[in-house]
């Protein structure tokens, strides 16, 4: 699909686009569906808004729905907002309950149509009440009155896309301004950031753009970073940022399990910081750890010194070599043992097999109880 669709040019204009609509429509709709556009429709009185086209959904049992498009030739997640602001002045009448978008002569909903919508962009969309489409066969459509629900998947990256300064969260320079981010309540200035983060201004602003794109941060113009969503922040992180494939690890077998191993780790004498399972279990346990996940400068050496036997398959301790240093900064101690910074924790767990995300889950609701207790003010790194 994805190859198929690169070697075809990008729709252009708002007919092909369209167009493009039509035919997804025709070729995925279910049995018994049926859809009509309306390419030429006209505003509700002078002035008003007037709707690049009218979609007609007709289902099974005769509930038919009738949507006004609005046509976008690209659409990020910072500019749902301004969308749904922009529709709400020119076309929405108040009282407009809330997460519900208002209907006006007869049109039950907006749906958002563009060459490609991010993952998020897409959720964005939904959260704000919008029905969506683009070219590459992602497809929501939902309507409370009638109730009529639609829902397709397409392409997840965008197969026409243009080259952008940053496309992704990989890599150690953007987990290291992504943990400033996390680790630092803001506001500050873009350059206090890079050195919070120990980057050139340069590497920092990259991934700051790519996250204001995101609508994760929020800075005006050329000034100070003013807000994080950081919830948002560290599962985006997690789209790209995986504990087992982003970092160097190997499974170890501790035949007494893993809480046998932190008496060990007081008396190692070199860097490294728990995380994962027993790191979450001292702010909000969900139950006994079943893996200990520890980063290590040199996995071999702290293997020999912990005394920690290889384990191929069925493991219950994983020492990690870090994509980037940053896992042993900000770290926390308590009972002779140090931790890793908590979005570090978080992010890890939300990437683990078995249990991890649940107890991600029960750490993250800890976190937004109690900021004070990981976060700090930012300030120059002394």
């Amino acid at each position: 699909m994805i190859g198929t669709l690169k070697d075809a040019p990008a729709p252009s204009s708002e007919r092909e686009l369209l167009a493009s609509l039509e035919t997804m429509l025709v070729d995925r709709m279910p049995d018994g569906w049926s859809v009509a556009i309306d390419r030429e429709p006209r505003g509700q009185t002078p002035g008003e808004w007037r709707p690049d086209a009218f979609l007609a959904v007709e289902a099974p049992n005769k509930a038919r729905a009738r949507l006004a498009v609005e046509v976008r030739a690209s659409l990020y997640p910072r500019d749902t907002y301004a969308l749904s602001s922009e529709l709400g002045s020119l076309w929405l009448r108040p009282p407009v309950p809330k997460g519900r978008i208002p209907t006006i002569a007869g049109v039950d909903g907006v749906l958002v149509l563009s060459r490609f919508l991010t993952s998020r962009t897409r959720t964005m969309l939904e959260n704000l009440g919008f029905s969506y489409a683009d070219a590459t066969g992602n497809l929501r459509i939902a309507t409370r009155v009638p109730p009529i629900f639609i829902e397709r998947s397409g392409a997840e990256s965008n197969p026409w896309a243009e080259d952008r300064p940053l496309r992704s969260l990989r890599g150690p320079a953007s987990a290291r301004v992504v943990r400033a981010l996390l680790d630092f309540a803001p506001p500050y200035p873009l350059r206090l950031l890079a050195d919070l983060a120990e980057l050139p201004l340069g590497s920092a602003s990259r991934v700051v753009s790519f996250l204001v794109s995101e609508a994760l941060v929020e800075r005006s113009g050329r000034g100070p970073i003013e807000s994080v969503d950081w919830k948002g922040l560290l599962r985006r992180w997690t789209q790209d940022y995986s504990l087992l494939e982003a970092n160097r690890s190997r499974f170890f077998l501790e035949p007494r399990g893993p809480r046998a191993l932190e008496a060990r780790l007081q008396a190692l004498d070199a860097p490294y910081a728990v995380t994962g399972s027993l790191a979450a279990a001292r702010r909000a346990e969900v139950a006994p750890a079943a893996l200990a996940a520890v980063y290590v400068p040199n996995i071999e050496k702290a293997a020999s010194r912990l005394g920690l036997r290889a384990a191929p398959s069925g493991g219950n301790a994983v020492l990690l070599e870090p994509v980037a240093d940053v896992a042993f900064e900000r770290t926390w101690d308590q009972g002779g043992i140090t931790f890793a910074a908590l979005p570090q924790v978080a992010a890890d767990l939300l990437t683990s097999p078995g249990r991890g995300p649940a107890e991600a889950e029960a750490l993250i609701e800890w976190m937004e109880g109690n900021p004070d207790a990981w976060r700090r003010p930012g300030s120059r790194p002394r």
